[in-house]
Protein backbone atom coordinates (compact mmCIF):
# COMPACT_ATOMS: atom_id res chain seq x y z
CA UNK A 1 0.00 0.00 0.00
CA UNK A 2 1.03 4.14 -0.65
CA UNK A 3 0.58 4.67 2.78
CA UNK A 4 -1.59 3.37 6.13
CA UNK A 5 -3.06 5.77 8.41
CA UNK A 6 -3.67 5.23 11.95
CA UNK A 7 -5.52 6.72 15.21
CA UNK A 8 -2.13 8.87 15.37
CA UNK A 9 -0.20 8.30 12.78
CA UNK A 10 0.59 8.00 9.12
CA UNK A 11 2.85 5.90 7.81
CA UNK A 12 4.17 6.88 3.71
CA UNK A 13 5.30 3.51 1.97
CA UNK A 14 8.08 5.65 -0.81
CA UNK A 15 8.59 2.52 -2.10
CA UNK A 16 5.30 2.67 -3.92
CA UNK A 17 4.93 6.36 -4.04
CA UNK A 18 6.96 9.23 -3.54
CA UNK A 19 5.79 12.91 -4.15
CA UNK A 20 8.65 14.82 -5.99
CA UNK A 21 6.52 17.83 -6.08
CA UNK A 22 4.17 19.59 -4.71
CA UNK A 23 1.26 18.66 -7.02
CA UNK A 24 2.17 15.44 -6.64
CA UNK A 25 1.66 16.20 -2.95
CA UNK A 26 -1.68 17.57 -3.13
CA UNK A 27 -2.86 15.14 -5.62
CA UNK A 28 -1.68 11.88 -3.36
CA UNK A 29 -4.77 10.13 -1.77
CA UNK A 30 -2.61 10.86 1.44
CA UNK A 31 -2.90 14.05 1.32
CA UNK A 32 -6.75 13.68 0.91
CA UNK A 33 -7.93 11.15 3.43
CA UNK A 34 -5.42 13.79 6.10
CA UNK A 35 -7.57 16.78 4.93
CA UNK A 36 -10.97 14.66 5.28
CA UNK A 37 -9.66 13.91 8.69
CA UNK A 38 -8.74 17.28 9.70
CA UNK A 39 -12.30 18.82 8.24
CA UNK A 40 -13.92 16.46 10.49
CA UNK A 41 -11.90 17.77 13.59
CA UNK A 42 -12.65 20.97 12.92
CA UNK A 43 -16.74 20.20 12.81
CA UNK A 44 -16.44 18.11 16.17
CA UNK A 45 -14.49 21.08 18.10
CA UNK A 46 -17.20 22.98 16.41
CA UNK A 47 -14.18 26.40 15.55
CA UNK A 48 -16.78 28.65 14.71
CA UNK A 49 -14.28 31.33 12.54
CA UNK A 50 -12.81 28.86 10.61
CA UNK A 51 -16.48 27.01 9.95
CA UNK A 52 -17.89 29.99 8.43
CA UNK A 53 -15.45 29.67 5.00
CA UNK A 54 -15.91 25.72 5.28
CA UNK A 55 -19.32 25.65 4.82
CA UNK A 56 -19.24 28.16 2.16
CA UNK A 57 -18.92 25.12 -0.23
CA UNK A 58 -21.10 22.03 -0.68
CA UNK A 59 -18.48 19.60 -0.78
CA UNK A 60 -14.91 21.12 0.56
CA UNK A 61 -13.53 18.25 1.67
CA UNK A 62 -12.94 18.21 -2.07
CA UNK A 63 -13.61 21.27 -3.19
CA UNK A 64 -10.54 22.95 -0.88
CA UNK A 65 -7.99 20.58 -2.19
CA UNK A 66 -9.20 22.39 -5.81
CA UNK A 67 -8.72 25.93 -4.19
CA UNK A 68 -5.56 24.54 -3.24
CA UNK A 69 -4.22 23.49 -6.33
CA UNK A 70 -5.55 27.10 -8.25
CA UNK A 71 -3.32 29.01 -5.90
CA UNK A 72 -0.39 26.97 -7.24
CA UNK A 73 -1.36 28.36 -11.01
CA UNK A 74 -3.31 31.06 -11.08
CA UNK A 75 -2.95 34.67 -9.02
CA UNK A 76 -5.78 35.92 -6.32
CA UNK A 77 -7.87 37.71 -8.91
CA UNK A 78 -8.39 35.15 -11.34
CA UNK A 79 -9.46 32.34 -8.99
CA UNK A 80 -12.09 34.87 -7.92
CA UNK A 81 -13.54 34.82 -11.99
CA UNK A 82 -12.99 30.93 -11.72
CA UNK A 83 -15.45 30.45 -9.09
CA UNK A 84 -18.35 32.71 -7.10
CA UNK A 85 -18.10 30.41 -4.16
CA UNK A 86 -14.05 30.41 -4.26
CA UNK A 87 -14.50 34.30 -4.69
CA UNK A 88 -16.66 34.56 -1.42
CA UNK A 89 -13.87 32.55 0.18
CA UNK A 90 -10.96 34.44 -1.02
CA UNK A 91 -13.35 37.45 0.54
CA UNK A 92 -11.87 36.12 3.94
CA UNK A 93 -8.43 35.72 3.18
CA UNK A 94 -7.39 35.76 7.11
CA UNK A 95 -9.77 32.70 7.67
CA UNK A 96 -8.30 31.35 5.23
CA UNK A 97 -4.72 31.73 5.94
CA UNK A 98 -5.53 30.82 9.66
CA UNK A 99 -7.20 27.51 8.33
CA UNK A 100 -3.88 26.89 6.22
CA UNK A 101 -2.08 27.42 9.41
CA UNK A 102 -4.29 24.93 11.62
CA UNK A 103 -4.06 22.19 9.02
CA UNK A 104 -0.19 22.63 8.72
CA UNK A 105 -0.17 22.19 12.50
CA UNK A 106 -2.61 18.97 12.54
CA UNK A 107 -0.40 17.36 10.04
CA UNK A 108 2.85 18.21 12.40
CA UNK A 109 0.60 16.84 15.24
CA UNK A 110 0.56 12.90 13.60
CA UNK A 111 3.35 10.85 14.00
CA UNK A 112 4.73 10.71 10.15
CA UNK A 113 7.01 7.71 9.12
CA UNK A 114 8.35 7.24 5.51
CA UNK A 115 9.32 3.41 4.68
CA UNK A 116 11.67 2.61 2.17
CA UNK A 117 12.25 -1.43 1.17
CA UNK A 118 15.85 -2.17 0.27
CA UNK A 119 14.94 -3.76 -2.66
CA UNK A 120 12.46 -1.16 -4.15
CA UNK A 121 10.51 -2.10 -7.54
CA UNK A 122 11.32 -0.23 -10.76
CA UNK A 123 10.45 3.03 -10.35
CA UNK A 124 10.41 3.40 -6.49
CA UNK A 125 13.37 4.86 -4.53
CA UNK A 126 16.77 3.31 -3.84
CA UNK A 127 18.07 2.49 -0.93
CA UNK A 128 21.50 3.88 -1.37
CA UNK A 129 18.87 7.61 -1.61
CA UNK A 130 17.47 6.81 2.09
CA UNK A 131 18.52 9.70 4.24
CA UNK A 132 18.45 12.23 0.72
CA UNK A 133 14.97 10.97 0.39
CA UNK A 134 13.76 11.96 4.03
CA UNK A 135 15.62 15.68 3.60
CA UNK A 136 14.01 16.17 -0.26
CA UNK A 137 10.74 14.90 1.48
CA UNK A 138 10.93 17.35 4.13
CA UNK A 139 11.32 20.01 1.73
CA UNK A 140 8.47 19.44 -0.43
CA UNK A 141 6.08 19.25 2.21
CA UNK A 142 7.45 23.12 3.30
CA UNK A 143 7.45 24.26 -0.16
CA UNK A 144 3.73 23.09 -0.41
CA UNK A 145 3.07 25.07 2.82
CA UNK A 146 4.94 28.02 1.90
CA UNK A 147 3.61 28.56 -1.28
CA UNK A 148 0.13 28.10 -0.30
CA UNK A 149 0.42 30.26 2.87
CA UNK A 150 1.72 32.79 1.12
CA UNK A 151 -0.34 33.02 -1.33
CA UNK A 152 -3.34 33.46 1.05
CA UNK A 153 -1.34 35.97 3.28
CA UNK A 154 -0.37 38.05 -0.23
CA UNK A 155 3.04 38.70 0.47
CA UNK A 156 6.38 36.51 1.22
CA UNK A 157 7.45 35.87 4.97
CA UNK A 158 9.72 37.67 6.22
CA UNK A 159 11.07 34.86 8.86
CA UNK A 160 11.20 31.47 7.56
CA UNK A 161 11.09 28.25 10.45
CA UNK A 162 12.82 24.71 9.27
CA UNK A 163 10.21 23.08 11.15
CA UNK A 164 10.45 19.23 10.85
CA UNK A 165 7.27 18.80 8.79
CA UNK A 166 8.03 15.96 6.84
CA UNK A 167 8.55 12.54 8.37
CA UNK A 168 9.35 12.55 12.57
CA UNK A 169 11.21 8.75 11.47
CA UNK A 170 12.10 6.76 8.36
CA UNK A 171 12.84 3.40 8.16
CA UNK A 172 15.37 1.07 5.37
CA UNK A 173 13.50 -1.89 5.55
CA UNK A 174 14.12 -5.59 3.83
CA UNK A 175 13.38 -9.60 5.06
CA UNK A 176 14.65 -11.59 7.93
CA UNK A 177 14.97 -14.89 7.25
CA UNK A 178 16.36 -16.49 10.52
CA UNK A 179 12.90 -18.51 10.81
CA UNK A 180 12.79 -20.50 8.27
CA UNK A 181 14.81 -23.37 9.43
CA UNK A 182 12.62 -23.69 12.94
CA UNK A 183 8.69 -24.67 12.25
CA UNK A 184 7.23 -22.83 14.89
CA UNK A 185 8.59 -19.76 14.02
CA UNK A 186 8.36 -19.77 9.89
CA UNK A 187 5.14 -17.57 9.63
CA UNK A 188 7.75 -14.77 10.88
CA UNK A 189 10.16 -14.52 7.95
CA UNK A 190 7.22 -12.52 5.59
CA UNK A 191 7.68 -9.77 8.33
CA UNK A 192 9.26 -6.71 7.46
CA UNK A 193 12.86 -6.02 9.73
CA UNK A 194 14.57 -2.84 10.18
CA UNK A 195 18.13 -2.02 8.24
CA UNK A 196 18.46 1.39 8.94
CA UNK A 197 16.41 3.95 10.88
CA UNK A 198 16.49 8.10 10.32
CA UNK A 199 15.05 9.96 13.77
CA UNK A 200 14.55 13.69 13.31
CA UNK A 201 15.21 15.14 16.87
CA UNK A 202 12.62 16.14 18.96
CA UNK A 203 10.44 13.50 18.30
CA UNK A 204 7.60 13.39 20.44
CA UNK A 205 4.90 10.70 20.93
CA UNK A 206 1.64 10.29 22.78
CA UNK A 207 0.52 6.61 23.80
CA UNK A 208 -3.05 5.69 25.79
CA UNK A 209 -1.46 5.10 28.47
CA UNK A 210 0.84 6.69 30.79
CA UNK A 211 2.29 4.28 33.28
CA UNK A 212 2.76 0.49 33.80
CA UNK A 213 1.23 -1.85 35.69
CA UNK A 214 1.91 -5.18 37.12
CA UNK A 215 4.66 -7.56 36.23
CA UNK A 216 4.50 -10.64 33.54
CA UNK A 217 3.85 -14.06 34.54
CA UNK A 218 5.23 -17.15 33.11
CA UNK A 219 3.74 -20.07 31.28
CA UNK A 220 4.26 -23.43 30.24
CA UNK A 221 3.08 -23.63 26.65
CA UNK A 222 4.36 -21.92 23.81
CA UNK A 223 2.39 -18.76 23.53
CA UNK A 224 3.67 -18.37 19.69
CA UNK A 225 1.29 -21.40 18.73
CA UNK A 226 -1.95 -19.27 19.71
CA UNK A 227 -0.57 -16.31 16.99
CA UNK A 228 0.88 -18.05 13.87
CA UNK A 229 -2.45 -18.57 12.53
CA UNK A 230 -4.16 -14.84 12.35
CA UNK A 231 -0.11 -13.41 12.42
CA UNK A 232 -0.11 -10.65 9.66
CA UNK A 233 2.94 -10.12 8.51
CA UNK A 234 2.53 -7.31 6.60
CA UNK A 235 1.62 -5.23 9.79
CA UNK A 236 4.76 -5.80 11.84
CA UNK A 237 8.43 -4.78 11.66
CA UNK A 238 11.42 -6.50 13.47
CA UNK A 239 13.92 -4.09 15.73
CA UNK A 240 16.90 -6.19 16.22
CA UNK A 241 18.59 -5.37 19.18
CA UNK A 242 21.47 -6.38 21.78
CA UNK A 243 20.00 -6.41 25.38
CA UNK A 244 23.11 -6.86 27.50
CA UNK A 245 24.05 -10.36 26.03
CA UNK A 246 21.55 -11.39 24.74
CA UNK A 247 20.65 -11.01 20.60
CA UNK A 248 16.59 -10.05 20.88
CA UNK A 249 14.41 -9.66 17.90
CA UNK A 250 11.05 -7.48 18.20
CA UNK A 251 8.17 -7.49 16.55
CA UNK A 252 6.16 -4.90 17.01
CA UNK A 253 2.41 -4.09 14.97
CA UNK A 254 2.88 -0.72 13.18
CA UNK A 255 0.29 0.63 15.24
CA UNK A 256 2.99 0.84 18.08
CA UNK A 257 4.98 2.08 15.59
CA UNK A 258 6.27 5.14 17.82
CA UNK A 259 7.72 2.39 20.77
CA UNK A 260 9.62 0.39 17.88
CA UNK A 261 11.17 3.82 16.82
CA UNK A 262 11.70 4.43 20.66
CA UNK A 263 13.98 1.16 21.22
CA UNK A 264 16.99 2.94 19.26
CA UNK A 265 17.77 5.02 21.99
CA UNK A 266 17.45 2.35 24.30
CA UNK A 267 19.02 -0.78 22.75
CA UNK A 268 22.11 -1.08 20.33
CA UNK A 269 21.13 -1.69 17.04
CA UNK A 270 22.20 -4.71 15.17
CA UNK A 271 22.32 -4.25 11.44
CA UNK A 272 20.95 -7.27 9.79
CA UNK A 273 23.64 -8.28 8.02
CA UNK A 274 25.05 -8.84 11.47
CA UNK A 275 22.22 -11.46 12.42
CA UNK A 276 21.25 -12.99 9.30
CA UNK A 277 20.00 -16.60 9.68
CA UNK A 278 20.86 -17.12 13.45
CA UNK A 279 18.62 -17.58 15.81
CA UNK A 280 17.62 -15.19 18.80
CA UNK A 281 17.80 -15.58 23.01
CA UNK A 282 15.20 -13.55 23.19
CA UNK A 283 11.91 -12.95 21.10
CA UNK A 284 9.33 -10.52 21.37
CA UNK A 285 6.04 -10.07 19.63
CA UNK A 286 4.39 -6.78 21.04
CA UNK A 287 0.69 -5.81 19.47
CA UNK A 288 -0.13 -10.07 18.88
CA UNK A 289 -3.86 -10.64 17.62
CA UNK A 290 -4.73 -12.65 21.23
CA UNK A 291 -7.09 -12.40 24.24
CA UNK A 292 -5.54 -12.03 28.01
CA UNK A 293 -2.44 -10.29 29.33
CA UNK A 294 0.94 -10.16 28.64
CA UNK A 295 2.81 -13.49 29.04
CA UNK A 296 7.03 -14.67 28.81
CA UNK A 297 7.71 -18.74 27.78
CA UNK A 298 11.32 -20.06 27.73
CA UNK A 299 11.04 -22.54 24.67
CA UNK A 300 13.83 -25.01 26.00
CA UNK A 301 14.17 -26.92 22.44
CA UNK A 302 15.26 -23.93 20.57
CA UNK A 303 16.61 -22.09 24.16
CA UNK A 304 14.55 -18.99 22.83
CA UNK A 305 12.79 -16.84 25.37
CA UNK A 306 9.61 -15.66 24.55
CA UNK A 307 7.22 -12.47 25.25
CA UNK A 308 4.44 -11.98 23.58
CA UNK A 309 1.56 -9.08 24.39
CA UNK A 310 -2.02 -8.34 23.10
CA UNK A 311 -2.88 -5.30 20.60
CA UNK A 312 -4.91 -3.06 22.63
CA UNK A 313 -4.38 0.26 24.53
CA UNK A 314 -4.06 -1.91 28.11
CA UNK A 315 -0.14 -2.18 26.48
CA UNK A 316 -0.27 1.31 24.76
CA UNK A 317 3.13 2.37 26.53
CA UNK A 318 6.91 2.19 26.03
CA UNK A 319 7.25 0.72 29.36
CA UNK A 320 5.67 -2.53 28.15
CA UNK A 321 8.03 -2.68 25.42
CA UNK A 322 10.87 -2.17 27.85
CA UNK A 323 10.26 -3.76 30.57
CA UNK A 324 8.90 -7.51 29.02
CA UNK A 325 12.47 -7.59 26.89
CA UNK A 326 14.20 -6.89 30.69
CA UNK A 327 12.53 -9.87 31.96
CA UNK A 328 13.10 -12.21 29.00
CA UNK A 329 16.50 -11.06 29.61
CA UNK A 330 17.10 -11.62 33.46
CA UNK A 331 15.32 -14.72 33.46
CA UNK A 332 18.24 -15.77 31.04
CA UNK A 333 20.95 -14.52 33.20
CA UNK A 334 19.43 -16.03 36.32
CA UNK A 335 19.31 -19.31 34.44
CA UNK A 336 23.08 -18.87 33.63
CA UNK A 337 23.91 -18.14 37.38
CA UNK A 338 24.15 -13.73 37.02
CA UNK A 339 22.40 -11.72 39.10
CA UNK A 340 20.25 -9.28 37.42
CA UNK A 341 19.67 -5.60 39.42
CA UNK A 342 16.92 -3.27 38.94
CA UNK A 343 19.16 -0.15 39.45
CA UNK A 344 21.90 2.11 38.04
CA UNK A 345 25.31 1.95 37.84
CA UNK A 346 27.79 4.51 37.26
CA UNK A 347 32.22 4.62 36.73
CA UNK A 348 32.94 8.00 38.30
CA UNK A 349 36.75 9.22 38.16
CA UNK A 350 37.17 11.87 40.96
CA UNK A 351 39.52 14.78 39.92
CA UNK A 352 42.69 12.93 41.71
CA UNK A 353 42.28 10.34 39.10
CA UNK A 354 40.76 7.41 41.34
CA UNK A 355 38.21 5.10 39.97
CA UNK A 356 34.96 4.12 41.94
CA UNK A 357 32.02 2.11 40.34
CA UNK A 358 28.87 2.53 41.94
CA UNK A 359 25.72 0.80 41.75
CA UNK A 360 22.17 2.21 43.39
CA UNK A 361 19.85 -0.74 43.21
CA UNK A 362 15.94 0.45 43.84
CA UNK A 363 12.23 -0.26 42.16
CA UNK A 364 10.96 2.64 39.96
CA UNK A 365 10.63 5.81 41.57
CA UNK A 366 13.36 5.26 44.39
CA UNK A 367 15.66 7.87 43.27
CA UNK A 368 18.40 6.04 41.41
CA UNK A 369 18.71 8.65 38.22
CA UNK A 370 17.55 11.43 40.20
CA UNK A 371 20.58 11.16 43.17
CA UNK A 372 22.96 10.51 40.11
CA UNK A 373 22.49 13.17 37.86
CA UNK A 374 22.48 15.43 41.67
CA UNK A 375 26.00 14.18 41.72
CA UNK A 376 27.13 14.99 38.90
CA UNK A 377 25.64 18.56 39.10
CA UNK A 378 27.18 19.02 42.66
CA UNK A 379 30.57 17.50 42.19
CA UNK A 380 31.47 19.81 39.09
CA UNK A 381 34.83 20.10 37.80
CA UNK A 382 35.92 17.43 41.16
CA UNK A 383 34.80 14.31 38.78
CA UNK A 384 36.52 14.13 35.76
CA UNK A 385 33.99 11.77 33.85
CA UNK A 386 31.12 10.10 35.11
CA UNK A 387 30.23 7.38 32.97
CA UNK A 388 26.73 5.59 32.69
CA UNK A 389 26.77 1.81 32.46
CA UNK A 390 23.24 1.20 33.44
CA UNK A 391 20.39 3.55 34.42
CA UNK A 392 17.69 1.02 34.80
CA UNK A 393 18.66 -2.97 34.97
CA UNK A 394 22.27 -4.16 35.15
CA UNK A 395 24.28 -7.70 35.97
CA UNK A 396 26.44 -8.67 38.65
CA UNK A 397 28.59 -11.53 37.15
CA UNK A 398 31.74 -13.46 39.14
CA UNK A 399 34.65 -12.88 36.68
CA UNK A 400 37.34 -15.24 38.63
CA UNK A 401 36.49 -14.29 42.26
CA UNK A 402 35.77 -10.31 41.26
CA UNK A 403 32.17 -8.90 41.55
CA UNK A 404 31.44 -7.23 38.16
CA UNK A 405 28.93 -5.08 37.10
CA UNK A 406 27.74 -5.15 33.25
CA UNK A 407 24.70 -2.88 31.35
CA UNK A 408 21.73 -3.82 29.52
CA UNK A 409 20.73 -1.00 27.92
CA UNK A 410 22.73 1.90 26.27
CA UNK A 411 20.15 4.62 26.78
CA UNK A 412 18.13 5.76 30.12
CA UNK A 413 14.10 5.81 30.43
CA UNK A 414 14.43 8.88 32.17
CA UNK A 415 11.31 10.35 34.67
CA UNK A 416 10.95 14.00 33.90
CA UNK A 417 9.02 15.27 36.84
CA UNK A 418 11.78 14.63 38.94
CA UNK A 419 14.70 15.45 37.12
CA UNK A 420 16.25 18.74 37.67
CA UNK A 421 14.96 22.27 36.07
CA UNK A 422 15.98 21.96 32.16
CA UNK A 423 17.19 18.45 31.62
CA UNK A 424 14.62 18.44 29.18
CA UNK A 425 16.62 21.25 27.18
CA UNK A 426 19.89 19.63 27.42
CA UNK A 427 19.17 16.55 25.95
CA UNK A 428 16.35 17.74 22.77
CA UNK A 429 18.60 17.03 20.40
CA UNK A 430 18.94 13.60 21.24
CA UNK A 431 15.63 12.64 23.18
CA UNK A 432 12.90 10.97 22.85
CA UNK A 433 10.15 12.83 24.38
CA UNK A 434 7.17 10.78 25.64
CA UNK A 435 3.54 12.08 27.01
CA UNK A 436 5.79 15.71 27.89
CA UNK A 437 2.12 17.64 29.02
CA UNK A 438 1.36 14.88 31.43
CA UNK A 439 1.99 13.30 34.58
CA UNK A 440 4.87 10.65 34.96
CA UNK A 441 6.40 12.46 30.87
CA UNK A 442 9.35 10.35 29.88
CA UNK A 443 12.29 10.74 27.99
CA UNK A 444 14.37 8.09 26.50
CA UNK A 445 18.12 9.37 25.92
CA UNK A 446 21.28 7.29 25.10
CA UNK A 447 23.90 7.55 27.56
CA UNK A 448 26.41 5.34 26.73
CA UNK A 449 28.16 3.03 23.47
CA UNK A 450 27.91 -1.28 23.84
CA UNK A 451 31.28 -1.31 24.05
CA UNK A 452 31.26 0.83 27.17
CA UNK A 453 28.61 -1.13 29.03
CA UNK A 454 29.80 -4.68 27.98
CA UNK A 455 33.33 -3.81 29.34
CA UNK A 456 32.80 -4.82 32.85
CA UNK A 457 33.35 -2.61 35.84
CA UNK A 458 34.57 -4.04 39.35
CA UNK A 459 32.20 -2.92 41.84
CA UNK A 460 32.93 -0.32 44.59
CA UNK A 461 30.06 0.31 45.69
CA UNK A 462 26.69 -0.64 46.22
CA UNK A 463 23.95 1.19 47.94
CA UNK A 464 19.97 0.79 48.60
CA UNK A 465 18.03 3.39 46.93
CA UNK A 466 15.44 4.52 50.01
CA UNK A 467 12.77 6.97 48.53
CA UNK A 468 10.74 7.12 51.75
CA UNK A 469 12.55 7.41 55.44
CA UNK A 470 13.24 11.48 56.61
CA UNK A 471 16.62 11.30 58.17
CA UNK A 472 19.38 13.19 58.52
CA UNK A 473 22.30 11.58 57.78
CA UNK A 474 21.36 10.48 54.48
CA UNK A 475 23.92 7.55 53.69
CA UNK A 476 24.58 4.81 55.78
CA UNK A 477 26.28 1.23 55.70
CA UNK A 478 25.79 -1.98 56.41
CA UNK A 479 28.34 -4.26 58.80
CA UNK A 480 25.77 -7.06 58.82
CA UNK A 481 25.13 -8.98 55.71
CA UNK A 482 22.18 -10.54 56.79
CA UNK A 483 20.60 -7.06 57.57
CA UNK A 484 21.93 -6.36 54.20
CA UNK A 485 20.49 -8.69 51.95
CA UNK A 486 16.93 -8.36 53.97
CA UNK A 487 16.98 -4.51 53.22
CA UNK A 488 17.52 -5.56 49.58
CA UNK A 489 15.48 -8.12 49.58
CA UNK A 490 12.68 -6.34 51.15
CA UNK A 491 12.59 -4.21 48.28
CA UNK A 492 10.35 -0.99 50.04
CA UNK A 493 9.58 1.95 48.10
CA UNK A 494 7.41 4.83 48.14
CA UNK A 495 5.60 4.64 45.04
CA UNK A 496 5.99 7.90 43.08
CA UNK A 497 2.68 6.61 40.43
CA UNK A 498 4.99 5.24 37.98
CA UNK A 499 3.09 2.55 38.14
CA UNK A 500 -0.12 1.45 39.45
CA UNK A 501 1.06 1.04 43.12
CA UNK A 502 0.39 3.85 45.71
CA UNK A 503 1.58 3.79 48.96
CA UNK A 504 4.48 2.27 51.01
CA UNK A 505 4.89 -1.04 48.56
CA UNK A 506 7.70 -3.92 48.60
CA UNK A 507 8.77 -5.73 45.68
CA UNK A 508 10.61 -8.92 45.87
CA UNK A 509 14.85 -7.38 45.49
CA UNK A 510 13.08 -4.39 44.21
CA UNK A 511 13.12 -6.20 40.71
CA UNK A 512 9.69 -7.46 39.83
CA UNK A 513 11.17 -8.34 36.01
CA UNK A 514 12.90 -11.72 36.22
CA UNK A 515 13.73 -12.19 40.28
CA UNK A 516 10.04 -12.42 40.95
CA UNK A 517 9.47 -15.17 38.76
CA UNK A 518 12.47 -16.80 39.86
CA UNK A 519 12.58 -16.31 43.61
CA UNK A 520 14.47 -19.29 44.55
CA UNK A 521 17.03 -19.53 42.12
CA UNK A 522 17.52 -15.73 42.88
CA UNK A 523 17.77 -16.29 46.53
CA UNK A 524 20.46 -18.42 46.07
CA UNK A 525 22.59 -15.64 44.11
CA UNK A 526 21.97 -12.90 46.29
CA UNK A 527 23.47 -15.02 49.20
CA UNK A 528 26.41 -16.35 46.82
CA UNK A 529 26.73 -12.28 45.65
CA UNK A 530 26.77 -11.14 49.04
CA UNK A 531 28.47 -13.03 50.43
CA UNK A 532 31.77 -11.93 47.87
CA UNK A 533 31.06 -8.52 48.35
CA UNK A 534 31.52 -8.51 52.34
CA UNK A 535 34.72 -10.81 51.94
CA UNK A 536 35.71 -8.00 49.59
CA UNK A 537 35.11 -5.53 51.64
CA UNK A 538 33.16 -3.74 49.42
CA UNK A 539 30.99 -1.37 50.81
CA UNK A 540 27.47 -2.29 50.95
CA UNK A 541 25.21 0.87 52.54
CA UNK A 542 21.67 2.55 52.20
CA UNK A 543 20.86 6.06 50.30
CA UNK A 544 18.10 7.78 51.38
CA UNK A 545 17.15 10.10 48.72
CA UNK A 546 13.79 11.22 50.14
CA UNK A 547 12.22 11.40 46.70
CA UNK A 548 8.70 10.69 48.31
CA UNK A 549 8.91 12.85 50.91
CA UNK A 550 6.91 16.05 50.13
CA UNK A 551 8.74 18.79 50.16
CA UNK A 552 12.08 17.00 49.35
CA UNK A 553 11.34 16.04 45.69
CA UNK A 554 14.59 17.82 44.68
CA UNK A 555 16.70 18.53 47.72
CA UNK A 556 16.19 15.16 48.62
CA UNK A 557 18.33 13.41 45.69
CA UNK A 558 20.86 16.75 46.14
CA UNK A 559 21.15 16.30 49.10
CA UNK A 560 22.21 12.16 49.09
CA UNK A 561 24.09 13.08 46.21
CA UNK A 562 26.26 15.51 49.19
CA UNK A 563 26.56 12.83 50.72
CA UNK A 564 27.55 10.49 48.55
CA UNK A 565 30.46 12.35 47.12
CA UNK A 566 32.10 12.80 50.49
CA UNK A 567 32.00 9.23 50.76
CA UNK A 568 33.63 9.15 46.87
CA UNK A 569 36.19 11.50 48.60
CA UNK A 570 36.68 9.22 51.83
Amino acid sequence: MEYVTGQRQVILNFSELYCKNEVEVLNSACFKEVWERFLDHIYKVEKQDVLTIIDILSHPKRDFIILFKLLFEFDIKEIKQISRHFSMILDHRDILYELVENFYDYWRRLERYGVIYAKSKVGGIESTSFTGVMNQFTNVILSTYRTISQKVLGENFAIYRSLPAGINAGLLISKHNWAKNYADYSFLTKSNAIEQVLIRPPFISYSSKNKRTGTYPEVMYNPIQRIADSFKADEYYCYQAKIGTSLAYVYFHRDYLAHGITLCNLFEFVPLYKCHGIKPDLLYIFGADIEGESVFYHDEQNDIYIGVAPHNDSIDYFGYMKKMLLTLHNVKMIDHGHLPLHGACVSITLKSGTVKNVVIIGDSGAGKSESLEALSAYAGENISSQLTIFDDMGTLKLIGDQVMAYGTEIGAFVRLDDMASGYAYREMDRAIFMNPDKVNSRLVVPVATYPQIMKGYKVDMVLYANNYEDVKDQLSIFHDKTQAMNTFIRGARCAKGTTQEIGLVESFFANPFGPVQRQEQTKQLIQKFFSKLFEHNILVGELYTKLAILGHEHDGPEGAAKKLFEVLEK
